[in-house]
């Protein structure tokens, strides 16, 4: 054969290979809400990293941070559809599409962050994540977003009567807002940016949130005494549209998955610093931080709340039990 027709052929075959080969692979798009820097950033920049290399580059995802692909709520509505692949979210805007997820908000659930990684690791995570999965959200890792507690310019809060004629800023979730009546106290519920002059003009004497909040925004300049109720501790996740993930091949699910979860550890890692960076910066500052020693009277507290959501969710009554028996 023609030594030059030769090259041409097996040049062209060598097109056809690299052809076919870049045709499997798989372009992903993430979303993120959090800007350059923050802890689930960098995890997100990492999973993007770890996907490709654990896939040999069959998957490639490419993350959008800061909220660009849209708010979080559309956002979720675009990974439940397949318009973008991979999401990272909090469980919070979740809870009104999935009402598996949906318990993660009640008040008092877990008994702090271990706890809640403990329940999600277990069989209470397990129906969780299925719920979310039937509704084309299936949960690959869960990212640490911290617990919430109350602070306030006057006292420490350390037993529910301490929230008695408090008037509380909580954001407007009817759990929360009962959460905040059934201790005592006068529920608020305003936008978050409105929290700070409504400290320091004492429209509201008291709000709650987590470190990173409390220091960023300035709030512990206006409201000096920080107790570590932590009422509420909600998860995020690494969540990817449910068919397309069902689409791989059990390989590529094992390396997809292991990438997520591996980039979890990083998450948890900057969340924790980040934590106690806000945490020291606050106590430098005057701020007065108290533990909370006994949950118990705040969690005896949440029945008419456990049962008012009982009585619309009379299904997840199980999944909460199983919770609260997680050691």
């Amino acid at each position: 054969m023609n030594t030059k027709l030769t090259k041409t052929l097996i040049g062209a075959a060598a097109m056809v290979v690299m052809t076919g080969s870049a045709s499997l692979a798989e372009d992903w798009r993430g979303w993120n809400i959090h800007a350059d820097g923050y802890p689930n950033t960098v995890a997100m920049d990492k999973f993007a990293e770890l996907v490709t290399e654990k896939t040999g580059g069959e998957i490639n995802l490419q993350m959008f941070h800061g909220g660009t692909l849209g708010s979080q709520p559309d956002a979720v509505e675009q990974v439940r559809a397949g318009a973008l692949e991979v999401g990272n979210f909090n469980l919070g805007p979740i809870g009104p599409i999935v009402a598996e997820a949906n318990v993660v908000s009640l008040p008092f659930i877990f008994k702090d962050v271990p706890h809640m990684f403990r329940v999600l690791d277990s069989e209470g995570g397990a129906a969780i994540a299925a719920g979310m999965a039937a509704k084309g959200l299936t949960p690959l890792a869960w990212y640490d977003a911290g617990a919430r507690s109350f602070y306030n310019g006057t006292k420490p809060i350390n037993t529910p009567a301490d929230v008695q004629g408090m008037k509380v800023r909580v954001m407007n979730n009817d759990l929360f807002t009962g959460m905040i009546a059934e201790l005592g106290g006068n529920p608020s519920p305003m936008a978050f940016a409105e929290v700070y002059q409504a400290l320091k003009t004492g429209v509201v004497d008291g709000a709650e949130n987590n470190w990173p909040s409390y220091e960023s925004t300035g709030h512990f300049e206006v409201a000096g005494y920080y107790s570590l109720s932590q009422h509420l501790i909600i998860p995020e996740c690494v969540c990817v549209n449910t068919d397309k993930f069902n689409a791989l091949s059990p390989e590529l699910q094992a390396a997809v998955r292991e990438a997520a979860q591996e980039s979890a550890e990083l998450q948890r890692q900057l969340w924790a610093e980040r934590e106690a960076a806000s945490r020291a910066a606050v106590e430098a500052a005057g701020v007065v931080v108290n533990e909370v020693a006994d949950k118990a009277p705040f969690q005896a507290a949440m029945a008419p709340v456990y049962e008012a959501y009982f009585a619309t969710n009379p299904d997840l009554r199980p999944l909460v039990e199983t919770i609260q028996a997680t050691e």
